[in-house]
């Protein structure tokens, strides 16, 4: 495993010079490339002899791993206030965090599975459990948050998703999916299997969710969709609708119930 790891307090972002920021970068043998991913740790996280859990933080198309940092400043106080480290991938413009069927070269799933994960706990004290690591996102990154949460029960005993495009199947000329899942004529097949609506469908899990849409949102149809499915299948979570369009004036709302949503479970166990 080849990585390299930087300490900084300013230059690749504006951080607040009382912030414990790093930025992680893991090399993928398969994607031929180094991704850089932001480590958003507590305060006083150097005099702590205890390990922390983990929230995964992923972006939305066309963002990168430094965005949510940049537009939610608040982020530092919210590891602050849960005692976690935040980890920010970086997820590509369009990957929607999966492993292409299409694309060998396109392998953001098993990039953040099998190299990630791994390394983060192999650096940082973290409590290596699925009781104690989370994932959620925004748009692309909601998507993302429950596809890989899905997939990955072992990995991820919670997740969340905020303005999630969760079923991709109604936007087949949108966001490069075409270019990762092929025509949808062609492969439905392809968009079926990777919609986090028909995971669902098809699945028992003990995980817990919570979701968020705004009612201006070009995706509430789909969440909407989500929740009913979830509300058959019985899968536990928590769903809710509030005016806000898809922008970041309602996501810095959401990220702080999803963090204290986390937060709650991780103090269970």
């Amino acid at each position: 495993m080849f990585y390299r790891f930087l300490f900084f307090y300013f230059a690749f972002i504006s951080v607040p010079l009382s912030a414990k920021t790093d930025t992680l970068f893991v090399y993928s043998e398969e994607m031929n490339k180094e991704i850089p991913n932001l480590i958003i740790l507590p305060q006083g996280i150097e005099n702590l002899s205890e390990s922390l859990p983990m929230i995964y933080l992923l972006h939305g198309a066309g963002g990168n791993f430094d965005n949510w940092y940049r537009r939610v400043p608040k982020l530092q106080n919210l590891a602050d206030e849960c005692n976690c480290i935040v980890v920010c991938p970086d997820g590509g413009k369009t990957s929607w965090y999966l492993d292409s069927p299409i694309d060998p070269e396109m392998r953001y799933e098993s990039y953040i599975t099998d190299l990630l994960i791994p390394e983060v706990d192999r650096i940082y004290a973290t409590l290596n459990s699925p009781t104690q690591r989370a994932i959620t996102g925004l748009s692309m990154g909601g998507h993302g948050a429950l596809y890989l949460a899905l997939r990955h029960p072992e990995l991820f005993s919670y997740a969340g998703s905020m303005s999630g495009g969760v079923d991709l199947r109604p936007f087949d000329n949108n966001w490069g999916l075409p270019d990762i899942l092929g025509d949808a004529s062609a492969f439905p097949q392809h968009w079926e299997a990777h919609s986090v609506v028909f995971l669902s469908e098809n699945i028992q899990t003990e995980q817990k969710f919570i979701i968020d849409c705004g009612l201006d949102d070009f995706f509430l149809d789909v969440n909407r969709s989500l929740n009913r499915v979830m509300n058959e299948k019985g899968i536990s979570h928590v769903y809710s609708e509030r005016s806000g369009e898809h922008n970041w004036k309602y996501w810095r709302v959401s990220v702080a119930e999803h963090f204290l949503f986390f937060s709650a479970h991780f103090k269970k166990n």
